[in-house]
């Protein structure tokens, strides 16, 4: 079967596809809320709903017919060993099954790493806001917080909270901007924009998430658009020039609902759509096939599911179902030498879960091993004695293990309130090596009663006291053990935080440096941006600023280098800033853009060659209404 997250991110993406081939268009905008935020619950939990077998479009026989689990035993594995002539066979499965094996786990790693990375950057941006709601001047207006800033920000809102500059809008313009964004704030907005938030964290390497994301939130400011101009008191010609008016260059944080440059044209467009036929409804119906289909394609047949009951009922004691995908302390060894080193995957018996464990030992750690012929020999470390038996052909062999746990060091970790269950525990315990010493050098640096979930990881990505001592010595005094992990992972060490801070962040956070190091932003990138652009006008310390980390990370996204900046430069703008450089290179303008515009429209502003792009006019555009006798435009 599909893994589950990729089961959920195909539904996701046929579900895209049923909205941008029927449903964008139309301006049924309530409507296609409901759809749009019901199709990213249903994409979730539609993949756990088993189909009647009959029904599924999935090839049954595949895994009805498979052969029950059963416990391969020495006597019936170990003849294949001893025939010379099928011995190479064996040991060619048993390479390549490691190098598929590395590359589920190195997959698996890049997925979680990917998931906490996003997470971070979704809390990171939760606190921002809601440090900015409760610690700047706000008014209440009833059930609304209008929160005046400082910043060229766009405006936004978040909850109940409006963020604006009502210095930079006139009377008008301010009570326009505060109408739309008491819509988004009064219909709920901020849960859509949540959820689909949530949805990005565990589907980032979809792009049809990233779409999809992109595609609410503009339906999400049609919907608004729309209610707002249904006021009496609200103009649509006066409302569409405040739009062109309020497009700042700022980004906003993701998580709010904002006046979004990008999406201007386009809702200026829709605005003037003619309204949607009623008999244009049939179309939602279509949902309904669509997620009939993907479940018969995709999801587990029930037929499957009740053979499988069927066979943990008949045979409980030897094919009991696992609770996890844990590796059995018993099972088959496939080992390669290189050099000094052995390189050994442990496997389970079953054929179902597929559960697997590469590590790499000293040759010296294996002690005697038997060459040509069936022997035994053992690995021993404090966590328990791994018994092996087998033997080697040359530089390759196989077996059968067995993990014996050590009861005294199992007996030391509960003492230490470490929580270990079972003798599979403990076996994790020992692929990572696991030792008194560690523990010890752990309550010595002051942490206490570490649970096993947080050990696991520190023990296998050797996070050992230099590595914590470097970073309380870089000025980070308190931080839980479970922040090194990602620090780790991503090698964060103390020479890339002093090029950091170097480059001018010196108030840099450890969530910050993780984001940072993911998006492989390091101290010259954060220098040339310094140096090629100025900083709005702020003091010198603006690398003190809670934004500057946010722009760093929307510059790097988005490739603004200091190339694209020599590039605007030179086409004429010398003092862009770097509100200006994201929104530009988010619309796409370039030098040669610039240069064009310039020439065709004479000295003009950053905004004006933005608010230009936004709306696609072009010098030739313009040149249209000269020929009719509008020479003065």
């Amino acid at each position: 079967m599909i893994p589950y997250i990729i089961h959920a991110g195909l539904i996701l993406g046929a579900c895209l596809a049923f909205y941008k081939l029927l449903l964008q268009r139309e301006t049924f905008y309530r409507l296609n809320r409901f759809v749009l935020a019901a199709c990213l619950i249903v994409s979730f939990g539609l993949p756990l709903i088993p189909v009647p077998g009959k029904f599924s479009i999935q090839p049954a026989v595949q895994s009805v017919s498979q052969k029950p689990v059963t416990t391969v035993t020495p006597a019936n594995f170990l003849p294949v060993i001893e025939k010379p002539a099928n011995a190479a066979e064996p040991i060619t499965v048993a390479e390549n099954a490691i190098t598929w094996e590395s590359l589920k786990t190195w997959a698996l790693w890049l997925y979680w790493f990917g998931v906490i990375a996003l997470g971070l950057n979704f809390l990171m941006q939760l606190f921002i806001l809601l440090y900015r709601a409760y610690s700047k001047p706000a008014i209440i207006d009833g059930r609304y917080r209008i929160v005046e800033l400082n910043s060229d920000a766009a405006p936004c809102s978040f909850g109940n909270n409006i963020f604006i500059n009502p210095a930079k809008y006139d009377w008008e313009t301010y009570n326009q901007i505060l109408l739309h964004e008491k819509i988004h704030i009064r219909d709920g907005h901020t849960a859509d924009i949540l959820l689909a938030e949530l949805v990005l964290i565990f589907q980032w390497f979809n792009p049809f998430a990233w779409v999809y994301r992109k595609e609410l939130e503009t339906n999400l400011e049609y919907l608004t658009d729309e209610n707002l101009l249904r006021q009496d008191e609200v103009d649509k010609s006066s409302y569409q020039l405040s739009l062109l008016k309020v497009s700042a260059p700022h980004f906003p944080l993701s998580l709010t609902t904002n006046y979004n440059q990008s999406l201007l044209k386009k809702r200026l467009v829709m605005m003037n759509r003619k309204k949607s036929n009623l008999h244009t409804g049939w179309k939602y119906l279509f949902i309904i096939p669509v997620l009939v289909t993907a479940a018969l394609l995709l999801n587990k047949p029930l037929a499957l599911a009740q053979d499988d009951v069927a066979r943990t009922d008949k045979n409980a004691k030897q094919d009991q179902p696992r609770k996890d995908m844990r590796l059995d302390t018993e099972g088959a060894w496939f080992a390669t030498i290189k050099a000094d080193k052995v390189s050994v995957q442990f496997k389970n018996d079953d054929d179902v879960h597929h559960s697997s464990n590469s590590s790499t030992f000293l040759l010296s750690e294996l002690g005697s091993l038997p060459r040509d012929k069936s022997g035994t020999f053992e690995i021993k470390r404090e966590a328990g004695t791994m018994q092996c038996t087998g033997k080697f052909e040359g530089e390759q062999g196989m077996g059968r293990y067995k993990f014996v746990a050590d009861k005294n060091f199992a007996d030391y970790l509960k003492k230490e309130a470490v929580d270990v269950n079972d003798e599979e525990d403990m076996m994790v315990f020992f692929f990572v090596d696991l030792r008194r010493s560690y523990v010890e050098m752990l309550k010595k640096n002051g942490y206490d009663n570490v649970k096993k979930h947080d050990l696991i990881p520190l023990a296998a990505l050797k996070i050992d006291e230099k590595y914590i001592t470097s970073i309380k010595e870089s000025g980070f005094a308190d931080f839980k053990l479970r922040e090194l992990i990602p620090l780790k992972s991503l090698n964060v060490d103390r020479e890339y935080i002093q090029e950091i801070r170097n480059a001018g962040y010196k108030n840099v956070t450890l969530n910050q440096l993780v984001t940072f190091k993911s998006q492989g932003i390091n101290g010259k990138y954060i220098k040339d941006m310094r140096d090629a652009a100025k900083t709005d006008g702020r003091p010198s310390d603006y690398d003190n600023d809670e934004d500057f980390g946010n722009q760093l990370v929307s510059r790097k996204a988005l490739g603004v280098d200091a190339d694209y900046i020599k590039s605007v430069k030179d086409a004429g703008f010398s003092d862009v800033s770097n509100g200006d450089l994201i929104a530009m290179k988010a619309l796409g303008i370039d030098g040669a853009f610039i240069k064009s515009t310039r020439a065709a429209f004479g000295d003009i502003r950053t905004h004006d060659v933005m608010a230009i792009k936004s709306l696609d006019i072009t010098p030739e555009y313009i040149r249209s209404f000269e020929s009719v006798g509008f020479k003065d435009l």
